[in-house]
Order: C-alpha cells, then sequence, then structure tokens
C-alpha cells in the first residue's frame, strides 16, 4: 500500500508546487488613471468610462473634466467603478482647500493626489522644495481631518542633489507623515534616475498609490519631468524592471495600482498592458 501512495503523494507534490509557482504576481484590482483618456473624457465621460468598464477596469484615478463631480460619480456607480484617487492642482491645494475637499467626498475618494511643484526654468530649487513642503503639511492636515491622505505624486525633476541625497529625500523626510503620503509613478522616477525598487524599499508604506507605466528603451532622459508622451510604451515592452517593482510594491501593501498610457497609441497599448500584467507569474 505504501509503494503505491508514494507515486501519487509525488505526483501531488509536484503540481502543488507547480500551481504555487503560477499564482499570478499581480492580483490587486485593476485601475487606471482617467489622464489616460484625456482626449475624450472632458467630451463624452459616459463613453469613456463604458470602455474604461470593457477593458476590466473597476478603479480610477482623476474625474470627469467639467462636469459636476456627484454627477460622474453617478456614472461610475451606474458601471460599478469606483474613485478611490483624485487629483488637485497645488495651487487648488493651497488657495481653494475646501473645494479640494467637496470635490473629494463628492466623488467618494478617500486620497487626493498632487503631481505637480511649480517652478522655473525646469529646475526644481530648494526653495520650492521648501515652499512645498510647508504647503503639503498644512493642506494635508486640514485633509486628514476630513477623512482624506494627501499623497504627492514625485515627477523627476526632485533628484535635484541636496545634502547627503536629494530634494525627493528632503521632501520625504520633510514632511508630516501623518499628514503627507505618495504616489510613485515609476515611469518618472525612472526618468529622473531615480530606482523605483530601492525607494519603494527605502519609504515604505509612505508610498501608498502607483501608476503603473513603461518607458521605450534608450530615451534620453534628464531632471525637467517633461518628454514626449510617445515615450510611453505598452507594460513589458520598454525598459523599466515592472516584475521586480510589483514585487516590491505588494510587499509594502501599496494600496491602489493604477495603470497610465499618455501616448496617442491608448487604443491598442493598454488592453497590451492589461494582458501583460495578467501573465505575470510568482
Amino acid at each position: 500500500m505504501k509503494k503505491r501512495l508514494l507515486p501519487l503523494l509525488i505526483a501531488v507534490l509536484l503540481f502543488t508546487g507547480t500551481a504555487m509557482a503560477q499564482k499570478p504576481l499581480f492580483t490587486a484590482p485593476l485601475g487606471v488613471q482617467t489622464y489616460t483618456f484625456r482626449r475624450s473624457i472632458g467630451t463624452d465621460p459616459a463613453k469613456v468610462l463604458d470602455t474604461i468598464k470593457m477593458m476590466g477596469f473597476t478603479e480610477i484615478e482623476g474625474g470627469g473634466g467639467r462636469m459636476l463631480p456627484q454627477d460622474f460619480k453617478k456614472l461610475c456607480d451606474e458601471r460599478g467603478i469606483s474613485i478611490p484617487s483624485t487629483g488637485a492642482d497645488y495651487n487648488e491645494l493651497v488657495n481653494k482647500i475646501d473645494s479640494v475637499v467637496w470635490k473629494a467626498k463628492m466623488l467618494g475618494s478617500k486620497y487626493v493626489m498632487c503631481a505637480w511643484i511649480p517652478h522655473q526654468n525646469n529646475e526644481l530649487t530648494f526653495e520650492n522644495a521648501k515652499k512645498a513642503v510647508e504647503d503639503f503639511n498644512r493642506a494635508g492636515k486640514i485633509l486628514k481631518a476630513n477623512g482624506l491622505t494627501l499623497c504627492y505624486h514625485a515627477h523627476g525633476y526632485e533628484f535635484q542633489p541636496y545634502e547627503d541625497g536629494t530634494l525627493l529625500d528632503y521632501i520625504f523626510k520633510n514632511t508630516n507623515r501623518d499628514y503627507v503620503s505618495f504616489e510613485m509613478d515609476i515611469y518618472w522616477i525612472q526618468f529622473g534616475g531615480g530606482d523605483p525598487v530601492a525607494l519603494l524599499k527605502k519609504y515604505g508604506n509612505r508610498w501608498k498609490l502607483m501608476h503603473i507605466k513603461d518607458m521605450r528603451k534608450g530615451i534620453k532622459k534628464d531632471l525637467t519631468g517633461l518628454t514626449s508622451p510617445e515615450n510611453d510604451v505598452a507594460l513589458g515592452t520598454g525598459e523599466l524592471d515592472l516584475p521586480a517593482i510589483l514585487k516590491e510594491a505588494k510587499k509594502i501593501r501599496i494600496k491602489h495600482y493604477f495603470i497610465e498610457d499618455e501616448s496617442s497609441n491608448i487604443t491598442i497599448q493598454v488592453p497590451q498592458s492589461i494582458a501583460y500584467l495578467k501573465s505575470l507569474k510568482k
């Protein structure tokens, strides 16, 4: 009897090991940044949301352009799409924080993302970073009091050298962790010369959100935070080490992931990106 059971036991163990090896790497809800559809969402949000739903997305980051947030949320609710994060301009955070709070609550968002610190001549200075720290701490405190979390979306220009690190390090160290969190756009981190995996490890759960993107191989990089949108390519076809990034992101428990594609080729590239994410195995 034992001799008969041994081959069966070996077969079960081999099957289990194979099954475990084939578990998907990316298991989070699939989200998309509405900026991907910026050419059309302002004119026909319902149609864009139909497309987003058809692609299999259940979460978005953003809003409906000029549409009232409560009306846009209704369209999303009808399609089973949630809006865990929305955007706010830096000047809105400084001068119209009540409007930011109202919009986020109308959309049902938990996170408010700011993607740009004003600066001149494509160079972030220490003075820019210092003011941003003060403004983010102030706005973040108000947002927290209203049940919201401010996330600064680093854009790559923050890698200007400062002391023994960079201005991005300065922003992390001087913003109050109770009031200010961060969103990693892996494309712009890489474009500015940063290492997405190393920064995920370094700052851990201060990263709450992530933009998943890929970059055309061999493009020229700098500290402007600016390049042609056509340098956005389908996930898995560019230079970013997406498996390593996503493994570390899962380890530090990133809350929400959003595919973002700024190119003019989204009808082809976004489905390719979705298929790539689904193909990743542990």
